[in-house]
């Protein structure tokens, strides 16, 4: 059996007309932690995830989930899934929804009813629970979404831009539960475009473009960039004191220090420097490259690595 809940290789699909949406995809998802899928629009995420759940077939590739092969029904009976833009029944009530998934995922009827409470409590529906979908908010549809996704008490969930449309405290309600879901042991699988909403709970990252996989890995390994910490501070300083701090790795400008290190014992020199010139530190930042960035930056080197086509 793999070590990892998915496991891919050479995973490819071309739909009708030629389009390839998927150009060869190797991947691993560890056991345990919430993995984002990252990509702009377009770029062959839920392609991704629509063949690990079956709704669509593979091209090409083999692969396994949760140790057996990609398709097998045991396995697909341990999964939950939110897809994107997922839509439910009108006349259906919050709770009715996710009775009803518990139906077709075969939980059993005695436990049903308290499965669907607890799943109302986790996602905040419970006061909610009676009115129909058509009532609802696109934040309320998520969570309602989520539930059902959960219902069947899944080893991985698959969330297919669980946060699209949601309001900034949905985002954050959802970032808490993602946490609670690890925490009992769950693989979680996000694929989104807004990347500023993984970057505080992710595990593992992929980033994808154009079908293709720009990078994979714990995000704090793909950062391009060292680490820098940041210190503001108001006075002047003298001209002894900025020879003293002068190394490759720091940088004097008015008013602001820069020093490019991982670790924070590397800085205490110069803040001991500021504080014997009398000086009043405002500020002290340790700044990272985000996710947007590392994006971005993996994107656009990829795209300068590909040589433009020779004219026929």
């Amino acid at each position: 059996m793999s070590e990892y809940v998915v496991d891919l290789s050479g995973i490819r699909k071309t739909y009708r007309g030629g389009v390839e949406a998927l150009k060869g995809i190797d991947l691993q998802v560890p056991e345990g932690c919430i993995y984002g899928l990252l990509g702009p629009n377009g770029a062959g995420k839920s392609t991704m995830v629509k063949i690990l759940t079956t709704l669509i077939k593979k091209s090409g590739g083999t692969g396994t989930m949760l140790g057996r092969p990609l398709g097998d029904r045991t396995a697909l009976q341990q999964v939950g899934l939110l897809p994107e833009h997922a839509q439910f029944p009108d006349y259906l009530t919050g709770r009715q929804v996710i009775e009803f998934t518990a139906g077709l995922q075969n939980v059993p009827t005695a436990e049903t009813k308290q499965r669907t409470d607890e799943l109302l409590d986790l996602v905040q529906m419970t006061e909610a629970q009676q009115r129909k979908i058509k009532s609802y908010s696109k934040g309320m549809k998520q969570r309602i979404g989520i539930a059902q996704a959960l219902v069947n008490d899944p080893k991985i969930v698959f969330l297919d831009e669980p946060t699209d449309g949601v309001d900034p405290a949905g985002r954050r309600d959802f970032r808490v539960l993602m946490k609670k879901l690890r925490e009992e042991g769950r693989t979680i699988f996000i694929n989104t475009h807004i990347l500023s909403e993984l970057e505080p709970i992710v595990d593992r990252v992929a980033i994808i473009s154009e079908g293709q996989l720009r990078g994979e890995g714990v995000l704090d390994d793909l950062r391009a960039s060292t680490p820098e910490y940041s210190i503001e501070f108001e006075g002047t300083l003298s001209i002894e004191a900025a020879n003293a701090m002068k190394a490759e790795a720091i940088k004097v400008e008015s008013g602001l220090i820069t020093v490019s290190t991982s670790y924070a014992t590397e800085v205490q020199p110069v803040i001991d420097q500021l504080r014997q010139e009398n000086l009043v530190i405002v500020k002290i930042e340790r700044r990272t490259q985000s996710l947007e960035d590392l994006f971005i930056d993996l994107i656009d080197s990829t795209k300068a690595a590909t040589p433009p086509p020779i004219p026929s």
